[in-house]
């Protein structure tokens, strides 16, 4: 959906930060009871065709996201500087940011804000929409290549967990040149790459990105993206609901605000020596998907797609699947305390993992199962 005049909002983000070119689904019922969704999946059920429940967060758990953010948001602007110059300098004035939704969608408004604030570009910020096994929308592709002739895009998410997303951009980015003939650049543009996806990030540290604590309340009240023939046409973008409803409790700008106000406090050669290091780091492996293959025959799980690893993947799980257990590197580790508490809520069992990349890891339980 493109905002027209007269059009409903959708989404609450400043328009100048970003455009979702996703179709209105919010009148639409999709949610489901989270133990009733997952055993839909399980069943075979594509997990776009229908949505978690979203809601206010609990009051204790708001404090967790707020003191998560006080600590790291240095971190996070320091790490979206270190990514966003590697952009800019690679791909310029026409670049065209394209981040893909929902997680993606607020590190590009980061990314897009300190072009702008370091450079005076004011690129456009599109996000858009792709699904594991999938794939890319290709009408927003389509739209945003017809609205900026040979512009430079470039794909933005939050961070990497086994690198499903990243294999799915690469598959769907071939099939678009086939199909169309534009060869578009696959790269992915991340805040953290713990699993070793690509070669364009701010850290590979698998470190706490607080808008992974919160749905859509740090994420312009926009839903995960849906896919169901029921409601996405041939022609349609992808679709996602807007929120209204829970729009007091919205924190996405302030989000966006605090990480933004310290740009101002980057250190110029730390910046360039942090560019530097990536220049020689570790070639992309995907190694954190060979350790995600391990930790599945260790505990007889079915399916790499019930093991979420990372902190972002980790805190997704006890948000909105059903938890099986919680492998954790480090219980100390300040990164660590959403998940720990949340776990408790859910009486989901952590157990130590040491010799992990990730700082922790979520397994899903099948559902039907006591344990």
């Amino acid at each position: 959906m493109i905002q027209k005049a007269g059009q409903r909002r959708f989404g609450s983000y400043k328009q100048e930060d970003v455009v979702f070119l996703l179709k209105d689904l919010s009148d639409v019922r999709l949610e489901g009871n989270t133990e009733e969704r997952e055993k839909r999946i399980q069943g075979g059920q594509h997990y776009s065709e229908t949505l978690p429940i979203e809601y206010n967060p609990p009051e204790h758990y708001l404090q967790v996201f707020w003191e998560t953010l006080a600590e790291y948001k240095t971190k996070v602007a320091f790490c979206t500087a270190v990514v966003a110059e590697q952009i800019y300098r690679r791909k310029g004035q026409n670049t065209v940011l394209v981040s893909l939704a929902r997680a993606g969608t607020p590190i590009g408004i980061l990314m897009k804000r300190y072009i702008q604030f370091k450079y005076s570009e004011n690129i456009p910020h599109y996000s858009i929409s792709i699904i594991r096994d999938r794939g890319i929308d290709e009408n927003a592709l389509n739209y945003i290549l017809k609205s900026h002739p040979g512009c430079n895009i470039q794909f933005v998410d939050g961070w990497t967990g086994k690198g499903a997303i990243s294999i799915e951009l690469t598959k769907s980015v071939q099939d678009f040149e086939e199909k169309y003939g534009v060869k578009l650049d696959d790269s992915l543009a991340v805040v953290a790459d713990p699993g070793y996806c690509t070669d364009l990030f701010g850290t590979r540290e698998d470190f706490l990105i607080p808008s992974a604590c919160l749905n859509s309340t740090v994420s312009g009240l926009v839903s995960r993206t849906v896919l169901n023939d029921a409601y996405i046409g041939t022609n349609d973008f992808h679709g996602a609901k807007y929120y209204q409803e829970l729009e007091e409790y919205d924190v996405s700008e302030q989000y966006l605000e605090q990480i933004a106000s310290q740009f101002t406090h980057i250190n110029e050669h730390e910046l360039e020596q942090a560019i530097a290091e990536i220049k020689k780091a570790e070639a992309v492996s995907f190694k954190g998907m060979k350790e995600v293959l391990e930790i599945k025959e260790e505990f007889g799980i079915e399916t790499a797609n019930y093991v979420k690893p990372g902190v972002g993947e980790t805190t997704r799980v006890l948000l909105r699947r059903v938890p099986w257990k919680i492998l954790m590197k480090d219980p100390d580790s300040p990164y660590v305390r959403h998940i720990i508490m949340l776990a408790k809520e859910r009486n989901v069992e952590i157990i130590p993992y040491p010799n992990m990349s990730y700082t922790c890891c979520g397994l899903i339980k099948k559902v039907g199962e006591a344990k």
